[in-house]
């Protein structure tokens, strides 16, 4: 296995970029013995050489262009609704093979906090030319492509909500090096990427699944707002990539839930049940990535002290959302890697917590809304606080993780205190994506809810049925909305202290 690890990919003449087009049959067999190596590294690189590299390049290239067209076009403004051909209602851009085409409308939003329903229903093409041999599917010459843009300003928005500046969006979706794949054992047929840095998550989906998640798109938003601290995915863009003469690619941008990863020591797939929820541990002392699953779990306890009812109610709530749009198969992404001792301590110190606090309450919509205020020094923070500027953020940690009263200075205003209490807020981390981030005791976990798109229709419903014939006294996770939701609370629950 280690031998395989490390070996060097076989030299082929044509893979993703210009040469010989071999028979179709042996580069789908060499590509098959690769997948069988990779799948021993988890995480590897798409280079040259791979067969997603004309898929992730145009992924690149396509993304950076709409986001620089969100920075050129930011919101509030007119937001381009109707497409024309080429030469009539077209608009060159710096790049001279690309060629943005909006007709104007007057869109947008009516106030800078508001977005409308044509931003919801907003599609914007690019046209993108190739200037490089660049091969599709290991066959086909792609001279141009387009790529579609769905909700931008929607998106943008949440971006903005989460402090995320666009260029700095930009420039972890374009860096220079080069995407990664991640190898799941996910059933689905969809595939994974990473960007370079690991922030953001790439994923093919199919057209229903991207029509589900529009549809839904302001019930989402809205769950977002009166729960700034929710569990859920935060999606940051839709997208979809049309070639000449080839099947049409959709692919969502999600947060990474699991960002930064450097010391991360165990990742799992929760969902609450036990058929098909074992996946064999990688050798001990092994680079590579696996994430286990619900069985792979028992005997061991998410450990939060006060943070736990926070989490508790938290996923209740999350849950309950879902149980409301009727789908079910969602997971629990749950990873975890020791506190230094340093952060230990540091996590309740004066100072910390005046930061923490800051981050957690402050309820203005832009930048850095609940979450992301970029750090600060502490000690100017607590000098600040000394001075009475932020006497009434500087409060108790209840229990759930939530505030009660001021510890110096002021009371909290008790319709602030309310906000917070109503919205499930909690004392953020001081430390990197913390919205999916809790810190125990001695523990820091990532946590998050993701795969939100499998609807309880007629298939779900008849499959619910097979199972229960050839599972039998068995829990599976092809159950109804109600009872996933109720199991997977139960779950969090039994695993938590």
């Amino acid at each position: 296995r280690d031998a395989a690890a490390h070996a060097e990919p076989p030299q082929m003449e044509m893979l993703g970029l210009g040469g010989s087009r071999g028979p179709r049959t042996y580069r789908r067999r060499v590509w098959r013995g690769l997948r069988q190596q990779w799948k021993l590294l988890g995480v590897f690189e798409i280079d040259q050489k791979h067969e997603f590299y004309a898929l992730t390049y145009m992924m690149k290239e396509g993304l950076s262009a709409a986001v620089q067209n969100t920075i050129d076009n930011p919101i509030p403004g007119p937001q381009p609704t109707v497409l024309g051909p080429r030469g009539r209602e077209g608009r060159s851009t710096d790049d001279t093979n690309m060629i943005v085409m909006p007709v104007w409308e007057g869109g947008g939003c009516s106030d800078k906090n508001e977005l409308s329903d044509d931003d919801y229903k907003l599609e914007v093409t690019q046209i993108h030319k190739v200037e490089r041999l660049l091969y599709c599917c290991l066959c086909t010459l792609v001279k141009d492509f387009r790529m579609e843009t769905f909700a931008g300003p929607v998106f943008a928005s949440l971006r903005r909500s989460l402090g995320m500046g666009e260029r700095e969006y930009q420039r972890s979706l374009s860096a220079e090096g080069y995407y990664l794949q991640f190898i799941s054992n996910s059933k689905s047929k969809a595939d994974f990427f990473l960007t370079n840095d690991k922030r953001f998550f790439l994923k093919t989906q199919n057209r229903r699944e991207i029509r589900f998640l529009l549809s839904n798109l302001k019930n989402y938003m809205a769950h977002l707002e009166k729960y700034p601290h929710s569990l859920l995915v935060k999606f940051l863009g839709v997208h979809r990539i049309k070639i000449p003469n080839q099947r049409k690619k959709y692919f969502i941008v999600m947060q990474s839930v699991f960002y930064p990863d450097e010391r991360i020591v165990a990742r799992y797939d929760i969902k609450g049940c036990e058929v098909s929820r074992w996946t064999n541990p990688a050798p001990e002392g092994s680079q590579v990535i696996v994430v286990l699953k619900d069985l792979n779990f028992e005997g061991q306890y998410i450990t939060l002290g006060q943070q736990r009812p926070w989490l508790l109610s938290q996923v209740r709530i999350d849950t309950a959302f879902l149980r409301a749009l009727n789908v079910l198969d969602y997971s629990l992404l749950l990873a975890h890697q020791p506190l230094h001792q340093d952060e230990q301590h540091n996590s309740l110190s004066f100072a910390t917590l005046i930061m923490r606090t800051k981050k957690s309450v402050n309820a203005s919509p832009a930048p850095g809304v609940p979450g992301a205020v970029p750090e600060e020094d502490p000690t100017h923070l607590a000098t600040e606080a000394h001075n009475g500027t932020l006497r009434q953020q500087v409060v108790e940690v209840t229990g759930g993780g939530g505030v009660e009263s001021v510890d110096r200075g002021e009371p909290l205003e008790s319709s602030e205190l309310r906000e917070f209490q109503a919205q499930s807020r909690r004392l953020l981390p001081n430390f990197k994506n913390p919205l999916h981030v809790i810190d125990g005791p001695e523990q820091r976990y990532f946590v998050g809810i993701i795969d939100i798109f499998t609807v309880y229709g007629l298939k779900k419903r008849l499959e619910h049925l097979w199972k229960r014939l050839w599972h039998r006294g068995q829990t599976f996770s092809t159950v109804s909305p109600p009872l996933y939701c109720q199991r997977l609370c139960q779950w969090v629950e039994d695993h938590t202290k």
